[in-house]
């Protein structure tokens, strides 16, 4: 049986958001699903998420768990079972440091995640992580940014305010198995919506990168968000049965 409700704080959470042309995407997604577009174009990204005090609702912070997690994610628009509309993210990778998530990720709790492990420095205002998944040589996501007050120019969304209620209406995550055509679901619900625009030094991702999958011009990265220290409640959702 799987948890209906878990509770904890989001210490921090990184979303670093590419856009992509619509293309480039269809194949990726199972066919339940297409691309929420922004300006004509998909959204892609990465959410690095630090979890703290993670436990199901009912028991004491004192017995909470924290962990470094990843999530690579595409924002997509369906129709649930009654044709009503609905908007979240297709999250095809999901990574942990946790060996509890990574054991109970898909049996016990929704969504099948990789042990890896991550390197992280957040200081005086700057933070840069690394994920290493077992098996591969060269990190999954390699960044670095900084805080700042500045909106990107040149994003697509034009404003942080525009980013930020996008991304605040994608809470609702499907998460792929392996060899598998169900999907597990999740919503993450927020008491205080809060995030910050981010200073990119550099960015690099195994997946995004992948010009196999995201041929050359058909990508490109677009900005990034900061969240601290905000309240939240991740729900089960029921299984999604899709074609691929």
């Amino acid at each position: 049986m799987k948890l209906p409700k878990i509770n904890g704080v989001i210490s921090r959470r990184l979303l670093l958001n590419y856009r992509i042309a619509p293309d480039a995407v269809r194949g990726i997604l199972p066919e339940r699903f297409r691309p929420k577009l922004v300006g004509g174009f998909a959204i892609g990204g990465i959410c690095l998420i630090r979890l703290e005090q993670i436990r199901p609702v009912g028991l004491p912070k004192f017995l909470g768990i924290s962990s470094e997690n990843s999530a690579h994610r595409i924002a997509v628009e369906w129709e649930d079972d009654a044709g009503k509309p609905c908007a979240g993210v297709y999250v095809p990778r999901r990574d942990t440091d946790s060996r509890l998530n990574a054991l109970t990720g898909g049996r016990i709790f929704p969504g099948v995640q990789h042990f890896s492990r991550f390197m992280v420095s957040d200081a005086n205002g700057r933070i840069s992580l690394q994920v290493h998944p077992e098996g591969m040589a060269e990190p999954l996501v390699d960044i670095a940014v900084s805080e700042t007050k500045d909106f990107p120019e040149s994003s697509i969304f034009g404003s942080l305010d525009v980013s930020s209620k996008f991304f605040e209406a994608g809470c609702i995550g499907y998460s792929s198995r392996p060899d598998s055509c169900i999907l597990d679901g999740m919503m993450l619900c927020v008491k205080q919506w809060q995030v910050k625009p981010l200073k990119v030094e550099h960015i690099r991702s195994a997946y995004f990168d992948d010009r196999e999958h995201f041929p050359q011009g058909s990508i490109e990265f677009d900005h990034a968000l900061l969240m601290r220290d905000i309240s939240h409640e991740w729900r089960a959702l029921p299984e999604m049965t899709v074609g691929k």
